[in-house]
């Protein structure tokens, strides 16, 4: 597979609605709480049919954002992309939360030449010399997917947990690196910056591969964005949501596609 057929994957990934969305986007830390002297982490990052299994294509980091416990970007260290997955490793030099995140954002086409089907996918900048502007049976979309994961060092706090206002995201009413197998968590989704009422959100736990059901949680976000979940068990979770709208940046794009991912880690009591 081409560069340029996995991207289109990937793209294909973020763009379908969940009911049928069969690859899964995730990043999966090695650790989500730490308490070494110096703390290192390995991620992997990985589209794929079977949750946290490496079985399609990586899930590239050209915009992959480490946002650390003060606000400010941190760097991935030893990152690497091969056939099924990419990796990376994060020093974690600051006591506190880190945000990992990979964040997709661009256009989609969709027109006729010469009586064949073109499609195009890219950023905003270049959607002005690369697609035809009289081109027949245009069809534009935007998208925006969010990929995202937490991981402490020592004593959590709250910098890197706050919105950038862009998009579908997830702010933690209780901490994300604080959930325990039993308890109730709560959470508040937000779309560009603002609470996101009426959203459909699946909880699935990790270990799919070896079950013939997903034994997915379902719940949908109340009138101030929230939602809550009781943890069945210790272990691995991906939570996703998406949604689509009309409110684009771009002129030519008609609708809006946005989806959230997000790997937790539930400890036992």
């Amino acid at each position: 597979m081409t560069t340029a057929h996995k991207l289109f994957a990937i793209a294909v990934a973020f763009a379908l609605p969940l009911s049928a969305q069969a690859h899964k986007t995730w990043l999966l830390p090695s650790e989500t709480v730490l308490s070494a002297e110096d703390p290192w982490i390995t991620v992997d990052a990985a589209v794929s049919n079977d949750l946290f299994y490496f079985n399609h294509v990586p899930l590239r980091l050209e915009s992959l954002a480490i946002t650390g416990p003060d606000g400010s970007a941190v760097n991935a260290e030893n990152t690497a992309t091969g056939k099924y997955r990419s990796t990376f490793d994060v020093h974690l030099t600051t006591p506190g939360t880190y945000r990992i995140a990979v964040v997709n954002a661009g256009l989609f086409a969709n027109w006729e030449e010469d009586g064949k089907p073109k499609r195009w996918r890219g950023s905003v900048e270049k959607f002005a010399s690369e697609v035809p502007k009289d081109a027949n049976k245009l069809s534009v979309s935007q998208s925006v997917g969010r990929t995202e994961t937490f991981v402490t060092a020592g004593r959590p706090n709250d910098t890197a947990l706050t919105s950038s206002g862009v998009g579908l995201e997830l702010v933690p009413v209780t901490h994300p690196n604080d959930l325990f197998a039993g308890e109730k968590a709560t959470f508040k989704l937000l779309i560009d910056g603002k609470p996101a009422p009426g959203l459909d959100v699946e909880v699935i736990p990790d270990g799919i591969r070896y079950r013939q059901q997903q034994n997915e949680i379902k719940t949908t976000s109340d009138k101030d964005g929230l939602i809550s979940v009781t943890w069945p068990a210790a272990g691995r979770y991906w939570l996703h949501s998406d949604t689509e709208d009309d409110k684009t940046s771009v002129a030519a794009a008609s609708k809006r596609r946005l989806s959230y991912s997000l790997t937790l880690e539930v400890l036992p009591q």
